[in-house]
C-alpha cells in the first residue's frame, strides 16, 4: 500500500513538469531511476562527479523553436540573452539554430562573436558601456546598440566618428510599467537606472537625428524578468506604440520594435508561463502591419533545460529541524538567496520512505546558504544525489568562488550521450590570475 502511494506522488510530480516544459521525455523515472532524456543521472554523478550542471539538447531546441515559429508571420530575430547561461557550447547550438544574441557588455560580444554568432545579429544594450567596450563592438559590425542615457548617445557619436564607421541604434525607452515580479528584476518602472525615461523619448530621438554619426533603426523596450502576466508586455507596447507615432510625425522611420525579453517560466506548480506564441498574438496587433520585431528571450529558452545535480554529503537534525547538506552551495546557485526563487528538488533515486520535512542546504559558511527550505522530501541517505531544477538560467551564470570553491563541471545532454562542456575547476585554478 506504501509503494503504491508513494508511486501515485512521483507520478503527480514527474506529470507537473512534462506539462511545465521540462519536458515530455526529457526529465522522468525509469522504474526507480530518474533520468534527462535518455541518460540516467547517477551515471551522470559516477562520471562526472557532482555537483554539476546539466543541460538538455532538446529542451534548448524545442524551447528556442517555439520562439521562432511564433515570429515566423513576421520579419525580425529572436536574440538569446546570454547574461542567463553563456556557456560557448550552448551559444553555439543556438547560433547554429538561427539565433541573434542580446549582449550586456563586450564580454558577452566576445563570447557571442567566438560562438559563432553573426555580428549582424548582435544587439547590445546595458547602462554603463565603456568607450572601449563602445569601440569594440563597433569594429566588430554588431547589428545595433539599444542607447540607454543622452550621454551614451553623444559618446558613441562620438567613437563611431572617430573610427570613421556609422552606429546603428535604438533607445532603450522606459515605459514606467511595473509588472508583477521581484523587485530585484523590475527594469521598466518609473526610477529604474534602465533606460531613457518615457517623457524623454521623442526628445532623444530628435537629439539622434542631429548626430554626424548615428543611424536610426528602432526602439527598444525591457521591464523586467519572470513575468507571467501578458498583460504587463501588453501595456507596455501601446506605451511604446505612442512613443513611435509621435517620432514618426517628425519624419523619424522606426523600422524595428525590440520587446526585449523577460517572458517568465513555471518554477512552482501554482505558475503558469504564458507561451511565446501568445505573447507575440498580443503584441503584433499592437504596431503597424510593416513593423519588424525583435524578442530577447533567455531564461524562458534555458530555465528549464538545465538542472544543479548534487550530492548529500551529510544529514543532521539540529534544534527539532532536518537538514540536508549536500555540496551544491550558493555560491554555485545564488537564486535561492538573492531572490529567495523556488527550484524544485527531486531525488534522483525513488524509495518508499516517507516523506520529512527538510531544509536543503550547502556547505557554505552562511545562515542563507539554503537551495530550499521547509521541503517535503523521501529520505536520502548520505552519499545519495538531489536534482534542484530549472536552474539552466541565472545558474552557472551568476556562480563564484566564494569560500574559494572551484567552479563546477557543465554537462550538456544529447539523447543517450553525454559532453562535457566546461571542466570542473581545480584548486589551482583559484589562483591562476593571482600575482
Amino acid at each position: 500500500m506504501l509503494k503504491r502511494h508513494f508511486d501515485s506522488e512521483y507520478k503527480v510530480l514527474i506529470k507537473y513538469y512534462k506539462i511545465r516544459g521540462v519536458g515530455r521525455k526529457m526529465l522522468q523515472f525509469k522504474k526507480d531511476d530518474l533520468y534527462i532524456e535518455q541518460v540516467k543521472l547517477s551515471d551522470i554523478a559516477k562520471e562526472y562527479g557532482t555537483s554539476t550542471y546539466i543541460y538538455s539538447k532538446s529542451q534548448i531546441v524545442n524551447n528556442f523553436e517555439n520562439y521562432k515559429k511564433a515570429l515566423s508571420l513576421k520579419e525580425g530575430l529572436i536574440c538569446f540573452a546570454c547574461k542567463t547561461n553563456s556557456n560557448g557550447a550552448i551559444l553555439k547550438l543556438l547560433a547554429e539554430l538561427g539565433a541573434g544574441a542580446d549582449t550586456t557588455s563586450g564580454g558577452e560580444i566576445y563570447r557571442c562573436l567566438k560562438a559563432g554568432f553573426d555580428p549582424s545579429n548582435i544587439v547590445y544594450a546595458g547602462v554603463g558601456k565603456t568607450a572601449e567596450e563602445i569601440e569594440y563592438a563597433l569594429k566588430s559590425k554588431i547589428f545595433m546598440f539599444n542607447v540607454e542615457s543622452f550621454e551614451e548617445l553623444d559618446a558613441i557619436d562620438k567613437i563611431a566618428g572617430k573610427i570613421k564607421v556609422k552606429a546603428k541604434i535604438a533607445f532603450r525607452v522606459n515605459p514606467h510599467v511595473d509588472p508583477d515580479t521581484h523587485s530585484y528584476i523590475v527594469t521598466g518602472k518609473k526610477g529604474t537606472k534602465f533606460g531613457i525615461p518615457y517623457e524623454d523619448a521623442v526628445n532623444a530621438y530628435l537629439t539622434a537625428r542631429q548626430k554626424k554619426n548615428i543611424v536610426i533603426l528602432g526602439i527598444h523596450s525591457h521591464i523586467g524578468s519572470q513575468i507571467l502576466d501578458v498583460g504587463s508586455f501588453k501595456l507596455a507596447a501601446q506605451k511604446i506604440k505612442k512613443v513611435v507615432d509621435a517620432v514618426e510625425k517628425n519624419g523619424i522611420k522606426l523600422e524595428y520594435i525590440n520587446c526585449g525579453g523577460g517572458l517568465g517560466v513555471e518554477y512552482t506548480k501554482k505558475q503558469k508561463a504564458p507561451s511565446p506564441k501568445q505573447l507575440m498574438s498580443e503584441l503584433f496587433p499592437v504596431f503597424d502591419a510593416d513593423k519588424k520585431f525583435i524578442f530577447e528571450p533567455g531564461r524562458s529558452i534555458i530555465a528549464n533545460a538545465g538542472h544543479l545535480l548534487a550530492k548529500v554529503i551529510y544529514k543532521k537534525v539540529s534544534g527539532g529541524k532536518s537538514f540536508l547538506i549536500t555540496d551544491a552551495g550558493m555560491n554555485d546557485l545564488i537564486r535561492p538567496t538573492l531572490y529567495e526563487a523556488y527550484h524544485e528538488i527531486i531525488p534522483v533515486k525513488k524509495t518508499d520512505d516517507k516523506k520529512i520535512k527538510t531544509d536543503v542546504v550547502g556547505p557554505i559558511c552562511e545562515s542563507g546558504d539554503f537551495m530550499g527550505k521547509d521541503r517535503m522530501l523521501s529520505v536520502v541517505e548520505q552519499g545519495g544525489y538531489l536534482l534542484i531544477t530549472c536552474a539552466g538560467a541565472y545558474g552557472f551564470a551568476m556562480s563564484s568562488e566564494y569560500n574559494s570553491r572551484p567552479l563546477l563541471a557543465e554537462v550538456l545532454i544529447d539523447g543517450d550521450k553525454t559532453v562535457l562542456i566546461r571542466k570542473r575547476a581545480t584548486y589551482e585554478d583559484l589562483l591562476l590570475n593571482e600575482v
